[in-house]
């Protein structure tokens, strides 16, 4: 049985008893009806569980009602099963529609990814203070996983600069990776075990929200700090330096350049580094100028390791103090799980830098993955990425990897290589793995500052200039987020840049939460519509009425006091500024009648929020003002009917639209007037 209409509730003379003595129209009162007997919301624990059922059961909620037939139900429960499967695994979906001529763009755009993957890798690790090997391994379990259960074409999983910093300057305070590398190696498995843990989570429970607590603008100065400290870093690597600080403020490592360039440092690996890295810049400067040659700076840093290893081999200069990467251990991706330190002191010191890095990664993937998607023409779900990242992360954390994602740089040269789909990944991946097979003997030679230069070339890509100015020009407190979490991670260190801008971004929403606008609302000429007064000067005020609206999505008691404040204020400055003492009570009762409240932005109220109300209700009664409330959204209106606030204040004092109580005040007062001569 549905809920009776409200033809049923009230008789014919209720109805006329109400329109004479309230002013209220049927129409009005059955609006009103709509608005106060709406369904109850769901609870959190139903939302939980329909938030888990639309990611286990993508397809939809199923057949509940009973099946004529055996077969019916189970065709329906299959369906359910192959929908989960789809879900989780894209791959289902879209991989009976692969094409053969899909597969040869993936199949160039794979090779291609793998030329500049190989050396970034093995620079990646030396940067995470790891050996080159493990940035390999990184390249290729992360992206076989994410392969079958992600959803972005074009991004390129593995190893990132960012991240390698993030480990090399916070896992050092665990374990130092000097004395005890063994311990240290297995403290990163540990961090990128609980990675994947978080961000498997984050997808599963939908808590993609606290990603974005780094702002855009944020994550623009960490990277531009984050760049210029991991460029700094690579000094080392450039001057042949052995003893470098492991502290990764600018002060810290430029103290260290100069203390060490006095006592040791040789030329033939800062030539041969430099003479490389402007190769390298002028390969990237022709591939933006012509996008048909994308593929030269793509298979450049290949070319510098092949050349400059040559060149090591022939003329001895390892001998002549060129430092070389000396072995790189092959084969295939070696088990972890013995590795993972689940128990002892470190657990909690790793879960911390896991989350960190969860986040940090999972922010650079998806805006990574959301940017090519939108060229493309397609939406990304951010939690069913987060569920890929988390898994794939889980796996790697098993087979000697550390935390992998999205790499702007190679998914760029993914999409200019006119990939299809991840089975780019997967060749990049084979390829990768190919290699740890067959050419790591190759490499022993290879100078470490290639490697250092190779990072280097990918650094202004993480700068953005221009990024940055325009978040001045638009928002000046985004700017305050974007330089503090810039100076942050130059001058202090990467947990204190992160903890800056996360704080940025917390006191500019609690700014605007606790001081929300309370603005007067008019009606514009010729219309039914109410806007607010500032921002259209034509718009006019009803005489005897005041009307206005809350700024804010909560009311609640960051900002309770501050908006029954705020209005009160309201309501005194309409009796006149000149007016004090007593006598503002006695104006405002002979210039405004009724207080209207449009609630259509507040989202959700608290106990503190209706007390607020409360106050706010028994000071213009007391007065002789009345308060109408206008179209509180749905968790609203529920609990104000829970805490009884809506009939203290009367059913007939509820509305949809600031139009109808605006009329219906009007009415009212003119029903009083009536009355009272």
């Amino acid at each position: 049985m549905g809920s009776p209409s409200a033809r049923e509730r009230f008789s014919l003379e209720e109805q006329k008893q109400l329109e004479i003595e309230n002013g209220i129209d049927s129409r009005q009162i059955e609006t009103t009806e709509w608005l106060l007997n709406s369904p109850d919301p769901p609870n959190f624990l139903q939302e939980l569980f329909i938030s888990i059922r639309g990611i286990v059961f993508p397809c939809g909620r199923g057949n509940h009602h009973s099946s004529s037939s055996s077969s019916s139900s189970s065709s329906t429960s299959q369906r359910r099963i192959l929908c989960f499967f789809q879900d989780l695994f894209p791959i289902l979906s879209w991989g009976r529609k692969y094409k053969v001529s899909n597969f040869k763009a993936d199949l160039m755009a794979g090779l291609t990814l793998a030329s500049l993957s190989i050396p970034q890798s093995i620079g990646y690790a030396n940067l995470a203070k790891l050996d080159p090997q493990y940035g390999l391994y990184t390249s290729v379990v992360p992206p076989l996983i994410y392969a079958l259960m992600g959803s972005s074409r074009e991004i390129a999983i593995g190893p990132v600069a960012v991240v390698s910093m993030l480990l090399s300057s916070m896992v050092p305070d665990i374990v130092d990776p000097v004395s005890d590398p063994v311990s240290y190696r297995n403290i990163v498995f540990t961090v990128t075990f609980f990675a994947g843990i978080f961000q498997a989570i984050f997808g599963l429970f939908r808590l993609g929200f606290l990603v974005d607590f780094l702002s855009h603008a944020a994550i623009v100065g960490f990277m531009a700090g984050a760049a210029i400290v991991i460029g700094l870093q690579q000094l080392k690597g450039l001057l042949g330096m052995s003893h470098f600080t492991t502290k990764t403020d600018v002060i810290s490592v430029l103290h260290s350049v100069f203390k060490s360039v006095r006592h040791e440092w040789y030329p033939f690996n800062f030539v041969l580094g430099c003479s490389f890295l402007i190769f390298l810049l002028i390969a990237r400067f022709i591939g933006r100028r012509n996008r048909k040659l994308f593929w030269f700076p793509a298979i450049a840093p290949l070319i510098s390791v092949i050349l400059s290893t040559m060149m090591v081999f022939l003329t001895k200069a390892d001998k002549h103090g060129v430092k070389i990467v000396k072995h790189i251990k092959g084969g295939l991706n070696p088990s972890s799980v013995h590795k993972l330190q689940l128990q002892g002191p470190h657990v909690g010191q790793a879960a911390k830098v896991g989350i960190i890095s969860a986040v940090i990664a999972l922010t650079e993937a998806i805006a990574v993955g959301r940017s090519f998607a939108s060229i493309k023409g397609y939406q990304l779900d951010g939690n069913k990425e987060m569920l890929a990242m988390g898994f794939m992360n889980l796996a790697g954390s098993l087979t000697s990897c550390y935390v992998a994602t999205g790499s702007f740089s190679r998914t760029a040269v993914n999409f200019s290589a006119g990939c299809h789909t991840v089975v780019s990944n997967m060749v990049m991946a084979i390829t990768v793995l190919l290699s740890l097979e067959l050419f790591t003997r190759l490499l022993y030679y290879t100078p470490v500052a290639i490697l250092a230069s190779i990072i280097l070339s990918a650094l202004p890509g993480l700068i953005d200039i221009n990024e940055a100015y325009y978040i001045w020009k638009v928002d000046k407190l985004d700017f305050l987020a974007c330089i503090g979490a810039f100076l942050g991670v130059l001058f202090a260190s990467v947990e204190i840049g992160l903890l800056v801008a996360v704080t940025i971004s917390f006191a500019k929403i609690l700014l605007n939460s606790i001081r929300p606008g309370i603005e007067l609302l008019g009606r514009l000429p010729r219309t039914e519509i109410f806007c607010e007064i500032n921002q259209y000067p034509m718009a006019k005020k009803t005489p005897g009425i005041l009307t206005i609206r809350v700024n804010s999505g909560l009311l609640c008691f960051a900002n309770a006091n501050f908006v029954r404040e705020r209005i009160m204020r309201r309501v005194t400055e309409e009796a006149g500024d000149e007016i004090a003492g007593d006598e503002i009570a006695e104006a405002a009762k002979e210039r405004v009648q009724a207080l209207i409240i449009d609630m259509s932005n507040i989202m959700n109220i608290d106990t503190s929020g209706i007390l607020a109300l409360e106050e706010l209700h028994k000071n213009l009664v007391s007065q002789g003002m009345e308060l109408a409330l206008v179209n509180p959204r749905w968790p609203v209106i529920h609990k104000l009917k829970l805490a009884k606030f809506v009939d203290r204040i009367g059913r007939g004092l509820i509305f949809l639209s600031v139009a109808e109580a605006v009329d219906a005040c009007l009415i009212r007062s003119k029903s009083a007037s009536i009355s009272s001569c």
